[in-house]
């Protein structure tokens, strides 16, 4: 599964909100990468230094591939609840 999101929050993937991706992908049954970094680590995600506007490429396979996806995505356009 494949899909692409950009980040509308105004801080992008800063500490809490990295917190919050890596911990939504980490609920699933599925091996996620974002951007080509493990969507499960969250000094990958971090190091990425993803602002507002980045595109964000998810990929995931395994038993919950399109449940993550659709997580994640959500996640990203509600802008993390900020």
């Amino acid at each position: 599964m494949r899909s692409t999101v950009t980040l509308v929050n105004e801080t992008g993937l800063h500490a809490r909100p990295a917190a919050d991706f890596v911990k939504t992908a980490s609920s699933f049954d599925a091996q996620i990468k974002v951007n080509g970094v493990d969507a499960k680590s969250l000094l990958g995600i971090m190091a990425m230094g993803a602002k507002k506007g980045t595109e964000l490429e998810l990929v995931a396979t395994g038993a919950q591939a399109q449940e993550a996806i659709d997580g994640l995505v959500a996640l990203v356009e509600s802008g993390f609840s900020e």
